[in-house]
């Protein structure tokens, strides 16, 4: 028990601290989930696309088959005649997974006739007067043409369009002129886990829109001023500059005001002299937006609630999506359409081009709506530095990582999430994983527990795997499996084998001169095996070695006559007390060897030896259901053994009574005369208590006590020489058992034994052979 909820705290507190190294391994594991369920599709939205700029698309826009000559970096025009392509053949979103933070002085313009597009008045009003295309007229039909500067063209298409969703990224927002014309901005910051691995993005960032004062420090190179590096103090704003230079400390109230005399002493007239240092703007990840776009999602009214790990989007018609979050904002990236799935709508951007260009031109024969209501992501597929969009994702050790958008987008189109269980759960999984462990260890031996281990570890493991693909529920197996499970079974059986052995060797030092061999691996074979005190119906047999105390006596008399006789010193008379004491002791251990023998030889367990009598027993510590007549049985041979052993030993007497003459006559010590003893045995039954007495640190004895222990000892003592005396309950078992054998027994007058209130009925069984005289003893 210990050791189990030892386990489970450890891991309960590997899973609360976060362990790098288990959370890579548990990675592993949803890196397999996710390449094995997309295995198995599930029902995607099917109104996403993507538009891949490709080595093939640089190709063609610099070797002027789609008459451009434009290199690497391409002018913005390129951009925003694929958006009017794709405008115009009714996609519902366009979003750029390309940044367009800066505005560019390419010297490339897109001559653009007002008659033909009105909407374009309107939006060079709107331009700085600094900014101002200048026109010019055709000498064919002399048009009026407007040259639009190429950032001015994208811009006028993004406010045209109405579609397009750009890029932020890492603090990186959008040229504002961009900004202000598209339809909204996605964020498409890639953060990687530790292991290098794309599997998480985060719902929002928070950008600053700084104060064009804050702007033109951070352009002044001189200044060595990072705004994406900004530290806050209570009432300031601190710019850390790179130089070695002294921070910057600007002032700033509650409300984010500041003094605009900190950069410039002298203001133009009328200019407030305090502005908002900046402003946030909220940046959603780039396929929320998308699927804001197709659900009517109002991103603005969006319940964010970070402790609670969800963030709830509502549409106008009814619609809600909640996105499971950590304390953070990250969720995991459900990669369910690869950039390779058919379900995907793609094409190549150069394609765009050319059909823009028929379009433009008027040939519209042949020109479809591919892209009619679709969620459109315009990404790179190039090689080369400054165009590799390729990384590693749990599907892939190189994937594009424009597919982010739309597979976030599809998550929240078919709200179909990855949710991964909570801390919570997981600590409840740990621990109830943790205690069916040590409950199964502890309840089956080694083999049938590692077999239920394993079941345990696959059924558990197959759970897991089929939430995740069926309802991507993110389950974790490692800690789960490998600490409450594995670890735990491990340790217990390591414990289990190293204590059985302790055990083993216990019993087998209290048991194996007490019992037989068979009993003794019996016992050390069971499962379980109590020794601590338990109440069993067992056979008690006591056999005393009748004529002990006389020959001691007699023994002790030749001795101190001898000694007499012969006027031995102190030491020599001593010596012959301790020879005569030796050979007094090997003759009474003869005759309870050969007892104690014989109760082994029938399974029987060997209590003790007190003083000349055996006491021995069946039933304990393993059941024996006809106890009570092997008990007898044994106890008839035990008399038939003690039998031929006088015979043996009267037959050798007789030989040394001749040969004693011959040792007399030639002056030589005579040979002893062997004792002949007898036996007298009383046997009980019934229910006793049994167990190991004494103490660890001493002795220990398993043994029998009661009153039917009792009852058996009285009997040995009214036994007399060379009977067995048995109680009632025996006598009742062995009539049940071997009626012929009952049938031999002689019932007795009943006895009052000391300590006992009543007569109890007893019987002798008779031991001498049919055919056969015992020795006479």
């Amino acid at each position: 028990m210990l050791i189990a909820v030892a386990v489970i705290l450890l891991v309960c507190l590997a899973r609360l601290s976060q362990f790098d190294f288990f959370d890579r391994l548990e990675r592993m594991t949803y890196d397999w989930r996710a390449r094995t369920a997309v295995k198995f599709p599930q029902p995607v939205a099917l109104n996403l696309g993507f538009v891949a700029i490709s080595d093939d698309s640089i190709a063609a826009v610099n070797d002027g088959t789609l008459n451009f000559h434009f290199g690497l970096y391409w002018p913005r025009q390129i951009y925003g005649r694929v958006l009017r392509e794709l405008s115009a053949q009714g996609a519902e979103v366009v979003a750029f997974d390309v940044l367009f933070s800066g505005r560019r002085f390419d010297h490339t313009t897109v001559p653009v006739s007002i008659s033909q597009w009105p909407d374009l008045a309107e939006f060079v009003a709107r331009l700085p007067s600094s900014q101002k295309p200048s026109t010019y007229k055709t000498e064919s039909n002399g048009e009026t043409l407007t040259l639009l500067e190429s950032d001015d063209y994208f811009a006028w298409q993004l406010k045209r369009s109405g579609v397009a969703v750009l890029a932020a990224e890492r603090g990186v927002l959008p040229l504002a002129l961009f900004a202000t014309n598209a339809l909204s901005l996605g964020d498409i910051s890639a953060e990687a886990d530790s292991d290098g691995v794309l599997r998480r993005a985060r719902a929002f960032h928070d950008y600053r829109r700084w104060h064009r004062a804050f702007l033109q420090v951070a352009i002044d190179k001189t200044f060595g001023v990072d705004l994406n590096r900004v530290r806050f103090e209570p009432g300031f704003v601190v710019l850390l500059r790179t130089n070695g230079l002294e921070d910057i400390k600007v002032p700033i109230d509650a409300e984010n005001n500041f003094d605009l005399t900190v950069f410039s002493k002298k203001l133009p007239p009328g200019t407030p002299k305090q502005a908002k240092a900046f402003a946030v703007d909220r940046v959603w990840h780039m396929g929320i937006v998308l699927a804001a776009r197709a659900l009517n999602l109002d991103l603005a009214a969006t319940e964010v609630d970070l402790p609670q790990g969800r963030i709830v989007f509502s549409g106008t018609n009814g619609v809600v999506r909640t996105l499971p979050v950590d304390a953070k904002g990250y969720f995991f990236i459900n990669w369910e359409i690869p950039p390779r799935d058919s379900r995907l709508t793609t094409d190549a951007f150069e394609n765009l081009l050319r059909q823009d260009q028929l379009r433009t031109a008027g040939l519209t024969n042949g020109l479809s709506n591919y892209w009619k209501h679709k969620l459109v992501v315009i990404g790179s597929t190039a090689t080369g530095n400054d165009l590799t969009d390729l990384g590693a994702t749990p599907l892939e050790k190189s994937t594009l990582l424009v597919s982010k958008h739309w597979n976030v987008a599809n998550s929240v189109v078919t709200d179909h999430f990855i949710r991964p269980t909570s801390l919570s759960w997981d600590l409840a999984l740990v621990i109830l994983l943790g205690g069916a462990t040590a409950w199964l260890s502890s309840q089956l031996r080694v083999i049938p527990g590692l077999v239920s281990m394993l079941l345990l570890t696959l059924a558990y493991s197959a759970i897991c795997i089929f939430l995740f693909i069926q309802n991507r529920y993110w389950v974790p197996l490692v800690l789960p499996v490998g600490g409450a499970i594995l670890v735990n079974y491990g340790l217990l059986v390591t414990y289990r084998a190293l204590f059985e052995q302790r055990e083993q060797r216990r019993v087998k030092s209290i048991f194996s001169r007490i019992v037989s061999p068979n009993v003794a691996k019996e016992l050390l074979g069971r499962e379980r095996l109590s020794l601590g005190g338990a109440r069993c119906e067992v056979t008690v047999l006591f056999a005393d070695v009748r004529g002990f105390t006389e020959l001691t006596d007699t023994a002790q008399e030749q001795v101190a006559a001898s000694i007499h006789a012969r006027k031995l010193t102190a030491e020599a008379a001593e010596a012959a007390y301790n020879e005569s004491a030796r050979e007094t002791l090997n003759t009474v251990n003869t005759y309870l060897a050969t007892v104690a023998d014989i109760v082994k030889k029938h399974d029987g367990t060997l209590d003790k030896y007190i003083g000349d009598c055996v006491m021995a027993f069946w039933g304990a510590p393993t059941p024996h259901a006809g106890h009570a007549l092997t008990c007898v049985r044994a106890a008839i041979e035990a008399q038939r053994a003690i039998d031929e052993l006088n015979r043996r030993r009267t037959a050798e007497n007789e030989g040394n009574k001749v040969e004693n003459q011959a040792r007399l006559s030639a002056g030589l010590t005579l040979k002893p005369v062997l004792p002949i003893l007898a036996l007298g045995t009383g046997i009980n039954s019934g229910t006793v208590t049994v167990g190991l007495m004494g103490s660890d640190a001493h002795i220990l004895n398993y043994t029998v006590f009661g009153r039917e222990v009792n009852l058996a000892s009285r009997l040995e003592s009214v036994s007399g020489s060379a009977r067995i005396i048995i109680g009632e309950t025996t006598y009742q078992q062995v009539l049940r058992d071997d009626p012929a054998l009952a049938a031999t027994c002689v019932e007795q007058a009943p006895t009052k034994p000391k300590g006992f209130q009543k007569p109890v009925r007893n019987f002798e069984v008779p031991w001498e052979p049919a055919t056969g005289k015992s020795s006479g003893v």
